[in-house]
């Protein structure tokens, strides 16, 4: 059993605590009722919490920047991934447009064919450039038509534009078309203001064809028209070969050199017009059997290794060469 002093010691503290408890109750119970009836504590409280407002802030500031960061890094992949993926539709889209547009040019090309050979009344038939050799010294084209399609060597090349050239070598599924800007091509021509009948010649450059040995009389002036005149029967007469660019003294001072800007689109296009219709006249046996041999050639290699020979129109036809297939040259 506990000891009188130990007892005495205690139950004074208790006494103490259920004193302060029961202080603390009474007080609190007065401040209610008062506060009830008064209000007067309410704005206690209202200045209380406005003294506290920027402790609660500062308490909360850890939390806002976690947050913050977070929604700033879901933000940022997110951002991430939508520009990833707009550039490969921007890229894709690129691609489309690209390949719209050069189906809306090829398309443009190819009503500009037709077009001429409606307006005309032309007997065409359409061919697909597949090869193309453009050395200074060899303008040739390669074409996806043959003698199988019934094309046969000097039958005449147009485009939109004009004149092009003529075929001087077929196999069963191709032919071999030679240029005007051909150094070894010339086309008889006449000037559509005046009449006046000229020669144009090649120049290995696709963009300017030469008109040369123009007397200093004629009457010839920048910006006239020239149309293939008929002359040797290797071309019809009226097809447009170009515009006299400029006119200039030649080198032995006697006659004058014109240059020519071409009609035809000589280095660009995917296709062509053949005309039907317009046979030249028949080569020479010689030069037939060349010819066949050329196309030989030009069935087994590319179709710049053809060889070509000059042929000198006379004022009713033109002869040629045994080496090689017909082309008209300087008279």
């Amino acid at each position: 059993m506990p000891s009188p002093a130990s007892t005495s010691a205690v139950r004074p503290g208790e006494v103490a605590g259920v004193l302060r408890l029961l202080a603390y109750i009474i007080l609190a119970t007065v401040l209610m009722v008062l506060d009830h009836r008064g209000g007067w504590l309410h704005v206690v409280r209202t200045q209380a919490e406005a003294v506290v407002q920027p402790l609660w802030w500062l308490a909360g500031v850890p939390a806002r920047i976690g947050s913050t960061l977070s929604e700033n890094a879901q933000t940022h992949a997110q951002l991430t991934e939508d520009n990833a993926r707009l550039r490969r539709e921007l890229l894709l889209t690129s691609a489309r447009n690209a390949r719209l547009q050069t189906a809306a040019a090829e398309n443009a090309r190819l009503r500009g064919l037709l077009d001429t050979a409606q307006r005309h009344r032309l007997d065409v038939q359409l061919a697909s450039v597949i090869d193309i050799d453009q050395d200074p010294s060899r303008q040739r084209l390669l074409l996806d038509v043959g003698s199988n399609a019934g094309v046969h060597p000097g039958q005449t090349v147009i485009d939109a534009g004009g004149l092009m050239g003529q075929v001087i070598a077929t196999t069963p599924t191709t032919a071999t078309v030679l240029l005007l800007a051909d150094p070894d091509h010339a086309v008889p021509v006449l000037v559509a203001r005046s009449g006046m009948r000229l020669i144009v010649y090649g120049t290995g450059r696709s963009n300017q064809l030469k008109l040369g040995d123009v007397p200093q009389s004629a009457d010839v002036r920048v910006g006239d028209q020239l149309l293939t005149s008929g002359l040797g029967g290797r071309f019809p007469p009226g097809l447009a070969v170009g515009r006299v660019g400029a006119l200039h003294a030649g080198d032995a001072r006697a006659f004058l050199e014109g240059d020519v800007i071409p009609a035809a689109q000589l280095d660009r296009g995917r296709d062509v017009l053949l005309l039907r219709g317009f046979k030249p006249p028949e080569a020479l046996p010689e030069a037939a059997a060349a010819g066949q041999a050329a196309a030989g050639v030009a069935g087994a290699s590319h179709p710049a290794s053809v060889p070509v020979a000059t042929t000198r129109p006379t004022p009713a036809t033109a002869t040629a060469r045994p080496a090689a297939p017909t082309v008209e040259r300087k008279p």
